[in-house]
């Protein structure tokens, strides 16, 4: 099986006081393995108001794997395209997913879910890191 050239893969979602827990956990849960934990972070809005901090660390390179599979189902040329923008100097790529769409396991790019992948790069250089981003994507497409 080929190499991972993450670290690890962070995703988070925000459950406000009028969004159901249960289905934005089932939306976060679309791009994870089967049977991963969830981390719940209770928060307090501007207003008082409860806001659930949703999050799981994928880190084993099968339950990456499994994330990178899911985010196949996109155009992943797109995001190949914009790598240059979506990496940031500490070799982080950040993409955001469409909440709704993933509650009906569906993948799709949009607001509600944010994905942070650490990719490996050696050294840790920006350029070195939207290099091994493109390939690891490129070879999914």
């Amino acid at each position: 099986m080929a190499s991972v050239p993450f670290h690890y893969v962070d995703l988070r979602a925000f459950c406000y006081a009028t969004e159901d827990e249960l289905r934005v956990e089932r939306a976060l849960r679309t791009f994870l393995p089967e049977g991963f934990e969830v981390e719940r972070v209770e928060n307090e809005g501007f207003h008082g108001d409860r806001i659930l901090v949703l999050s799981a660390r994928v880190e084993n390179a099968d339950a990456v794997r499994h994330v990178l599979d899911v985010l196949a189902d996109i155009d992943l040329d797109d995001i190949a395209a914009e790598l240059d923008e979506r990496i940031d100097d500490n070799c982080s790529l950040f993409l955001r997913l469409d909440k709704q769409a993933a509650f009906k396991e569906q993948v799709e790019r949009g607001e509600g879910l944010e994905l942070r992948a650490k990719v490996e790069a050696y050294p840790a250089k920006k350029e070195r890191a939207v290099e091994n981003a493109t390939d690891a994507l490129e070879a999914r497409s």
